[in-house]
């Protein structure tokens, strides 16, 4: 059998964590950070920590991200970063499934040619795939909040979102000197800086749903994927593992042997998201899925 080792997402007012920090493959727990919380973030940080495992505290950094709903029909949107592209430019959704024009930038609003024909909600990430684009700043005040939180509970571990540059990590560590960040590699900048740097910096995630978006030819994620474990043996794969268990209790053939994949690449790590972590019951059989398909994989 193939070790595995799985960090969970927590939903962060879960009644059922303790469940899951149990189960013998966890060894770790991830708070997305863009995850509704009441007051400030210290009471629940003090809460994750006291299960009993590590906790990685998700930092959004550069990442394009909602920061208020847009109700169609809409001309803009807005994001929470400052950015410059050449337009026009397409801007992605939905994890790459929907398109929009984007005519014009003022600072954080992109100003659309044709939305979606839906509501854009609060902290869905946008890609906006150019070599011309240049993103103003690193982390957010939310981030900040999170950091100062965190580090006055003894909490350390982060995870650092569109990592593309050292000073986007050294500016996690300004702010905690103790800090151990795993770059979470979503873009093909972010891609380059793995190939330099490899683990220098702090462990690397493959987070595999804005890259596959990023690399444009959606088949050149299998290289990234090759390139990311070889530059960091303790890599973590994330992202789509396993999901269609967030819909229903059986598990789609292609889950299964996607995660068999990264497993014969040689990711022992794996991070399940958000969607199949919301209920007790797709989280649990996640685990024991994960659990079973390593004892059929062989190195």
């Amino acid at each position: 059998m193939i070790p595995i080792r799985v960090i969970v997402t927590v939903p962060p007012y879960a009644t059922f964590l303790e469940d899951v920090a149990a189960h013998p493959i966890v060894n770790g727990l991830r708070l997305n950070t863009v995850m509704p919380i009441q007051g400030g973030p210290g009471p629940v940080l003090e809460r994750l920590a006291g299960l009993g495992k590590r906790l990685y505290v998700d930092l959004k950094g550069r990442q394009l991200r909602v920061v208020e709903a847009a109700v169609p029909p809409y001309t803009a949107i807005r994001v929470s970063h400052r950015v410059k592209v050449r337009t026009p430019v397409d801007a992605w959704l939905d994890a790459g499934r929907e398109r929009a024009r984007i005519l014009a930038v003022d600072g954080d609003r992109l100003i659309l040619e044709d939305g979606p024909r839906r509501v854009v909600g609060p902290g869905e990430s946008v890609n906006i795939v150019s070599p011309t684009l240049e993103i103003e700043g690193t982390l957010t005040d939310t981030d900040r909040a999170y950091v100062e939180a965190a580090r006055a509970l003894g909490v350390h571990d982060y995870m650092l979102s569109y990592v593309e540059q050292a000073e986007d990590v050294a500016e996690v560590r300004a702010l905690d000197p103790q800090a151990r960040v795993v770059l979470k590699i979503e873009s093909v900048r972010g891609i380059d800086l793995a190939r330099s740097a490899r683990a220098t910096l702090g462990r690397l995630m493959a987070a595999r749903g804005d890259l596959y978006v990023e690399v444009l030819q959606p088949h050149r994620v299998l290289a990234a994927l090759r390139e990311l474990i070889q530059a960091d043996p303790e890599a973590i794969a994330a992202s789509r593992i396993l999901t269609s268990l967030a819909f229903g209790d059986v598990p789609e053939e292609q889950d299964i042997t996607d995660v068999a994949y990264l497993l014969s690449i040689g990711y022992r790590t794996l991070m399940l998201g958000d969607e199949v972590c919301l209920r007790r019951d797709s989280v649990l059989a996640a685990l024991n899925l994960l659990e079973a398909i390593a004892g059929e994989v062989r190195p």
